[in-house]
C-alpha cells in the first residue's frame, strides 16, 4: 500500500546571495512549510509588515534575492520498493538537492514535481531547496525572446509565476519564493495511480455518466503483474477494470439510473457522491478518492437578432450569471486556508452572487476552493493564467504552458462546481486594439488559445465549456469581430471607470459582462490598521501607497463628480467613495438585468482583495463588507424593482429570477422627501419565472413638480424601488434626517434609527463599532416617520456608551451638506492642520 508522510517541519531558510542586508545575510530562521521566505522573516520578527505604511519599498531588496531551504530527512530503510519526493508547489525557479546531488530544477510555480530518491535513501539526509530571483530570470529570458507587451512594469510573461506576484493595480509588489504547496515523501511496490480523473456527465434522460481514466504508474517488479481497478460510488454502483502485465491506461465506466442531480444555489440542490477507486494486485496498492456531482453543463453562442449569445447552462437549464471575479484572497497565499476559503464564499452566496470567476493573473484555486463552492453551490469559471500580456509560443513556455495546463484541467475535473475554462484574460482584446505595432512578428500566445488549452479541456475534462479568452466574440476570427464586442459574446466594460462617471454604463448592452467595476478604499478599520500618516488624507504618503491603480484618487474623485460635493473631511471622502462604489456598481447591475434574456449576466470586478488597499473589492483584506458588498446583496437580489430609461422614457423593470411566476399590483408613489404624497397609482404585473418585464409608468409616476425635492417609490410583495429625479448634489436632502440611539447586546450592539425627512442610504458603518462586527443590512432608504433596527453582530458585546454615532450611522443626506455649521462634528484637514471638532472656516 502506498504510503506518505508529510515534510512540513525541521526547515530553516536563509538568504544566500543578492543585496541582502547586512543583518539577514546568511541568517536561517525556522521555516513554515507550505510557506515563503516572506512570511518567514516575518514570522521571526526580521522584517517589518509588507502590507503597512510604506513597508512594501523597504522589501525590494527580496526580488533579488537567492534563498535556501533546508531540513534533515530521516530515511530509513523500507520494504517499499520506490521512493518519491513530491513538491506539490515550488516558487518558482527550484534547485532541489539530496546530500548536496542535485535531484532536478524547476521552472513553474503551477505545477507538482516528482522526484525518485530510492537509490539515495539510506538514513539520515541533508534536503534542501534553493529559490534563484524569478525576476532576474524573467528579465533574461526577455533579452533572449525578445520584448512582449505586458501591464505593469516587470517582464512576468516570461516565467511561470503567479503574474500578480509582480504587483498589479490592486495588489503590491512583493515576490515570493518557497514552497507554497505540501511536501511529502512517498514509498510505494509494485504499482501506484498515477492518476483516477473521473468525467462526470448527467444525460437528458436522467441517468448519471462516470468514467474514470485510471493511470498506473508501476515499478520494475510489477510489469508483469496483472492489475485490478475497482471503482465505486457512494450511491451503491460499481465497477471493474483489468489491467493486463505491462499495460498502465483504463477507463472504468459507471452508470447511474436517477441520479441525484447537482443544481447551483438558487436552482436545486447540491448533492455529492463519494467515488473511490481501488488498484489492487493480490493486495490493495493504492486508493484515490473524490466527491463527484452529477450535473451536464454548455455555453450556448449562437447568432440571433442581436448578435452572437452567451448564455451558461447547467442541465440545459439557462442561468442568469450573478458573479463576482475572485483574485487571490492574500498575496502570500499559504495563509489560505479551508476555513477563511468557506469565509468568503459564503460572504459571496449571501451577497445572492452564484459564480465566482478565477481571475488568470492568479492561480490554479485550490482544492480547498472548488470543493467547497461543490458543497455550497457556487459556479467557479477558472481562467488559465494568462493576464493582460503577449506571452512566447517558445520553449521553455510551450513546454511549461502545456504541462501546467494538463495537470491543472486533471485536477479540477471532478468539481462539478468548475463550468467554464477561460483561455485568459484580456488578451485577445489587446492583440486587436494595443500590440499591432509592438510585437514586430514575434509570437504573443495565439496558439495557447487556439490548440493547446482546448485540446486539454476536450480530452481531460469534456464536461466542462471552454471559452478562448475574455473578453471574446466566439466564432470570429480577431479581425471580423471585434472581442470587446457589446453584441458578441463576453464583454470587459473599462472605459467608465478609467474615463467617465459610473452612468456611462447605460451606453451599453453586453450580451455578457465579465468584468466591470468601481473602485472605493477599504473599511475606515482595515485603512487606519494598515496606514499611520500622521495626517490622513487621500493624498497622504501612507494612503497613496495603497492606491495602486494610476490616477486612483484622481479617478475616485471623477466618479463622484456630478453626483456628490467635494468632501470636506477624510471621514466624509471615505464615505463618498465607499457609496459612490456601491451605486456605480448597482447601476451597471441594474441596467444589465433589466435587458435578459438579451444580457445573460454580470461578474463585477471584484469580490475581495489581498491586502488593505483601495480597490473594487467588495470585502476588504481584513473581511470586512464595504457598502458595495450590500449594493451587490440588492442588485443581484431574486427579484427586483427598478425604473430604466426606455426609448427616451422612464419604464419600470421587473425581475423575477425565481422559479414562480411573479404578480400583483405595484404600488407607486411619486413623494415628497417631508413624506407628503403628490401623486400615489397602481400598475399591474405578471412576470413569467426566470424572466423580465419592461413596463410603460404613467407620466404622472416620472414627472414632478420639484425635481430637487421628490422620490418615485416603487412597491411590489415588500420589495422596494427608488427612482430619484435628480442627483444628490442637486437634492434638497434635510441634511440631518435622523435620529440615532444605540444598545448594546449579547452579540454585538443594536442602532436604531427614526427619520424625520426621507433618508437616503442610511448604513450602520459596524466596523466603527467593532472591528469584524457586521450590520445585517445597509443603503436603506427611510421615508419620514419610518424607523429601522440595525442588527450589528460581533460575537460578544459592543459597548456604546459615549461613541459619537454620527460616525457610525451614515447617509447620502449628510454628504450633501457636509460640513455645515451646527452639523455633524468631525476632524478636519485644512492645509494639512488637524482642526478638531468642527468645520474648517
Amino acid at each position: 500500500m502506498r504510503t506518505s508522510t508529510t515534510l512540513h517541519d525541521g526547515w530553516t531558510v536563509r538568504p544566500t546571495a543578492g543585496p541582502v542586508p547586512a543583518d539577514l545575510a546568511s541568517r536561517a530562521v525556522p521555516a513554515t512549510v507550505p510557506g515563503s521566505a516572506h512570511t518567514d522573516l516575518l514570522a521571526a520578527g526580521l522584517i517589518p509588515d509588507p502590507y503597512l505604511d510604506e513597508n512594501e519599498a523597504a522589501l525590494a531588496w527580496t526580488h533579488d534575492t537567492t534563498w535556501r531551504y533546508q531540513r534533515e530527512l530521516d530515511a530509513p530503510s523500507s520494504p517499499a520498493e520506490r521512493a518519491d519526493l513530491v513538491f506539490e508547489g515550488l516558487d518558482t525557479l527550484a534547485t532541489i538537492t539530496l546530500d548536496g546531488a542535485e535531484l532536478g530544477r524547476t521552472a513553474n510555480m503551477h505545477r507538482t514535481y516528482r522526484f525518485d530518491v530510492t537509490d539515495r535513501l539510506a538514513g539520515r539526509h541533508e534536503l534542501a531547496v534553493t529559490f534563484s530571483p524569478a525576476l532576474a530570470y524573467a528579465a533574461e529570458e526577455e533579452r533572449r525572446l525578445g520584448e512582449r507587451p505586458h501591464a505593469f512594469a516587470h517582464p512576468f510573461t516570461m516565467v511561470r509565476k503567479m503574474a500578480c506576484s509582480f504587483g498589479w493595480d490592486w495588489g503590491p509588489d512583493l515576490q515570493t519564493a518557497g514552497m507554497w504547496r505540501p511536501v511529502r515523501l512517498e514509498r510505494w511496490s509494485t504499482a501506484r495511480l498515477a492518476a483516477a480523473r473521473p468525467v462526470v456527465d448527467l444525460a437528458e434522460d436522467g441517468e448519471g455518466i462516470v468514467r474514470v481514466h485510471v493511470d498506473v504508474e508501476r515499478a520494475a517488479s510489477g510489469s508483469g503483474v496483472p492489475l485490478t481497478v475497482e471503482v465505486r460510488l457512494g450511491t451503491g454502483q460499481s465497477a471493474q477494470a483489468r489491467l493486463a502485465p505491462g499495460e498502465d491506461h483504463a477507463v472504468v465506466e459507471v452508470r447511474v439510473p436517477a441520479a441525484p442531480v447537482w443544481w447551483p444555489a438558487g436552482y436545486g440542490d447540491q448533492p455529492l457522491v463519494d467515488l473511490e477507486v481501488d488498484l489492487r494486485a493480490e493486495e490493495l496498492l493504492d486508493t484515490a478518492r473524490h466527491r463527484i456531482g452529477f450535473r451536464h453543463v454548455a455555453v450556448v453562442t449562437e447568432p440571433d437578432e442581436h448578435g452572437t449569445s452567451f448564455v451558461l447552462t447547467v442541465n440545459g437549464r439557462p442561468v442568469e450569471v450573478k458573479g463576482a471575479n475572485w483574485i487571490p484572497d492574500d498575496h502570500f497565499l499559504t495563509r489560505m486556508d479551508t476555513a477563511r476559503y468557506r469565509t468568503r464564499i459564503e460572504q459571496a452566496q449571501a451577497a445572492n452572487i452564484n459564480l465566482l470567476r478565477v481571475w488568470g493573473g492568479g492561480v490554479y484555486e485550490s482544492d480547498e476552493f472548488y470543493a467547497l463552492c461543490d458543497e455550497l453551490g457556487m459556479l467557479a469559471w477558472q481562467d488559465f493564467l494568462l493576464a493582460c500580456a503577449a506571452y512566447p509560443e517558445e520553449e521553455p513556455l510551450l513546454g511549461e504552458f502545456t504541462a501546467e495546463a494538463r495537470e491543472n484541467v486533471a485536477r479540477l475535473a471532478p468539481h462539478p462546481s468548475l463550468v467554464v475554462w477561460c483561455g485568459g484574460n484580456e488578451n485577445l482584446w489587446s492583440r486587436v486594439d494595443y500590440w499591432e505595432d509592438k510585437l514586430h512578428g514575434r509570437t504573443w500566445g495565439e496558439r495557447y488559445y487556439t490548440e493547446i488549452f482546448p485540446e486539454a479541456v476536450a480530452e481531460l475534462s469534456p464536461a466542462t465549456a471552454y471559452i478562448a479568452g475574455s473578453p471574446y466574440s466566439p466564432g470570429a476570427a480577431l479581425d471580423e469581430i471585434h472581442p470587446n464586442d457589446p453584441d458578441h459574446g463576453t464583454m470587459h466594460i473599462w472605459d467608465v471607470w478609467n474615463e467617465k462617471d459610473y452612468t456611462g454604463y447605460g451606453a451599453y448592452v453586453p450580451r455578457f459582462c465579465a468584468e466591470f467595476g468601481f473602485q472605493g478604499p477599504p473599511s475606515w478599520t482595515t485603512l487606519h490598521r494598515a496606514v499611520h500618516d500622521e495626517v490622513m488624507s487621500p493624498t497622504s504618503p501612507g494612503v497613496l501607497v495603497h492606491q495602486k491603480a494610476g490616477e486612483g484618487q484622481d479617478k475616485l474623485a471623477r466618479g463622484w463628480a456630478g453626483h456628490f460635493p467635494e468632501p470636506r473631511t477624510f471621514a466624509d471622502w471615505h464615505w463618498t467613495t465607499q457609496l459612490n462604489q456601491a451605486r456605480a456598481v448597482a447601476f451597471g447591475i441594474e441596467h444589465f438585468r433589466s435587458y435578459w434574456p438579451r444580457n445573460t449576466g454580470s461578474i463585477v470586478w471584484q469580490l475581495n482583495d489581498c491586502w488593505p488597499v483601495t480597490s473594487w473589492a467588495a470585502i476588504d483584506y481584513d473581511g470586512h463588507l464595504k457598502p458595495l458588498w450590500y449594493a451587490l446583496r440588492a442588485a443581484y437580489a431574486e427579484r427586483m424593482l427598478t425604473v430604466q430609461p426606455r426609448d427616451g422614457r422612464s419604464a419600470l423593470a421587473v425581475v423575477n429570477g425565481t422559479d414562480a411566476p411573479w404578480s400583483g399590483r405595484a404600488r407607486l408613489s411619486r413623494e415628497r422627501f417631508d413624506g407628503t404624497v403628490v401623486w400615489e397609482g397602481e400598475i399591474e404585473v405578471d412576470v413569467a419565472p426566470r424572466s423580465t418585464a419592461v413596463l410603460d409608468l404613467p407620466p404622472a409616476a416620472t414627472v414632478p413638480d420639484q425635481a430637487a425635492g421628490e422620490v418615485l417609490a416603487l412597491e411590489l410583495d415588500g420589495i422596494r424601488g427608488w427612482h430619484f429625479f435628480a442627483e444628490d448634489v442637486d437634492l434638497a436632502y434635510d441634511p440631518a434626517p435622523l435620529e440615532v440611539r444605540a444598545e448594546s447586546h449579547p452579540d454585538g450592539a443594536r442602532i436604531h434609527v427614526s427619520a424625520r425627512s426621507l433618508a437616503r442610504d442610511v448604513t450602520v458603518l459596524a466596523d466603527r463599532l467593532a472591528p469584524g462586527a457586521v450590520a445585517d443590512v445597509a443603503l436603506v432608504t427611510l421615508r419620514a416617520g419610518e424607523q429601522l433596527s440595525v442588527e450589528v453582530r460581533a460575537g460578544s458585546p459592543v459597548a456604546v456608551d459615549g461613541v459619537d454615532l454620527t460616525e457610525v450611522v451614515r447617509c447620502a443626506n449628510d454628504l450633501t451638506h457636509a460640513g455645515s455649521e451646527g452639523e455633524r462634528v468631525a476632524d478636519v484637514v485644512v492645509a494639512g492642520v488637524v482642526v478638531a471638532g468642527g468645520a474648517a472656516s
